[in-house]
């Protein structure tokens, strides 16, 4: 009897009970406006940005609207102006580009290597074209941040982390968004907290960590960031920044609070069934799966593997075969965006040059969600579907 899995890929765990019963007392109190508290109150954004803080081990923090307003408020915050080259990867989602797009820049793409890490050879090469780099963690992967480092600071580039996908993870315990000078991180639904909508930055300079403060719409309350730089901080910025308003509220900051506090717990939890599915899928023939370093602590919270030198059909065919089965997966290499797949030659505001090294690894490159509503039995089925389906096509096409 041929296995059908019946579970769903976007089911998350509902928010835990603490989170409810503290997004209800801020609904009751009417107070959900950070700037909108009563005498001697802490606001939960404010709790929310100390409790990151010291977490990830940054001085400053703030909280924002969403991943996206994180990363464009971080290139003004840096004097990125419009014109202005920024460095970024050509395998990302949409937002980061979008990001620099939205701060009048142009984005240059650097290419991927078969690890899904940034390449830093072509990093090397194309690091004297820009001032910043906005570096994407993507899918949770962390190139050698500390070649990475050595690379930039050389050049006098100012690295911005996009870690969306890495919010728990570390390279050699360092966490990730602390090495560069802002890091960036979404609270968006399929991250590894969950508010619907929402972000944070951190940085340990005080002069940026200003400007993003009054950048995200503080007016001239930036004293009630008690995880923002001292007041002194802000004498000048408050009169040359503009305020473009990007504020998390307290009901979103409400929700985070106590799923930070589980991060560490989420994590182990997210691994087992990413090294689950991962040990399934070992040994596939055609398929590759992606090693991940020693020095790496990820969050697995979605799984890659390659598909190498695949034609287009034949990925179409595992696709649907494995949809068939209730395994919905997400093809990166697909000539027109789908979803929330895309190549960076999908960016048509950008006139990048083709990368056909990137290329060729963009075209094999399948993506897959592991929410932690999945149980380790339904991670193995996962894999045993993937494979057999694989393996049925690629024995079909080499035959």
């Amino acid at each position: 009897m041929t296995e059908v899995f019946t579970g769903s890929f976007t089911q998350q765990e509902p928010i835990p009970e603490e989170g409810i019963e503290a997004a209800v007392a801020v609904m009751r109190a009417g107070r959900l406006h950070r700037y909108n508290t009563a005498p001697g109150e802490v606001a939960q954004t404010v709790l929310l940005e100390q409790e990151f803080a010291a977490q990830v081990g940054a001085k400053y923090c703030l909280a924002v609207a969403s991943g996206g307003y994180a990363m464009a408020t971080a290139l003004r915050a840096v004097c990125v102006k419009p014109g202005d080259r920024v460095l970024t990867n050509a395998f990302t989602l949409a937002p980061v580009p979008g990001a620099i797009a939205a701060v009048g820049a142009v984005p240059v793409f650097v290419g991927v290597t078969e690890n899904l890490v940034i390449d830093l050879e072509d990093l090397a090469a194309k690091v004297d074209q820009a001032d910043v780099l906005l570096l994407s963690h993507m899918r949770g992967h962390l190139v050698d941040m500390d070649a990475l480092m050595t690379i930039c600071d050389g050049a006098g580039v100012t690295v911005i982390e996009d870690c969306a996908h890495t919010m728990g993870a570390a390279w050699k315990g360092v966490p990730s968004g602390t090495q560069g000078k802002v890091g960036c991180y979404s609270c968006q639904t399929y991250k590894h907290v969950n508010s619907g909508e929402g972000g944070l930055f951190v940085t340990d300079d005080a002069e940026v960590a200003a400007r993003a403060i009054m950048l995200s719409g503080s007016y001239m309350m930036y004293e009630k960031h008690l995880a923002g730089p001292p007041k002194e901080a802000f004498e000048t910025i408050r009169y040359e920044t503009p305020n473009i308003s990007g504020r998390m509220d307290n009901l979103r900051a409400a929700i985070l609070r106590p799923q930070l506090r589980k991060l560490d717990a989420q994590r182990a939890r997210w691994n087992e069934r990413y090294y689950a599915v991962e040990a399934g899928l070992r040994d596939t023939p055609g398929l590759r799966a992606i090693d991940r370093p020693a020095e790496e602590t990820i969050v697995g919270s979605s799984i890659q593997f390659l598909l190498k030198d695949w034609s287009a059909q034949a990925v179409q065919e595992v696709l649907a075969r494995c949809l068939a089965r209730g395994v919905e997966l997400k093809w990166f290499g697909g000539a027109e965006p789908v979803g929330f797949t895309s190549r960076y030659d999908s960016w048509r505001y950008v006139q990048a040059p083709k990368m056909p090294a990137s290329d060729a690894v963009l075209a094999g490159i399948i993506d897959m969600r592991v929410p932690l509503t999945f149980s380790l039995d339904d991670c193995a089925l996962i894999a045993r579907i993937i494979k057999a389906e694989v393996s049925a096509v690629y024995q079909a096409q080499t035959t």
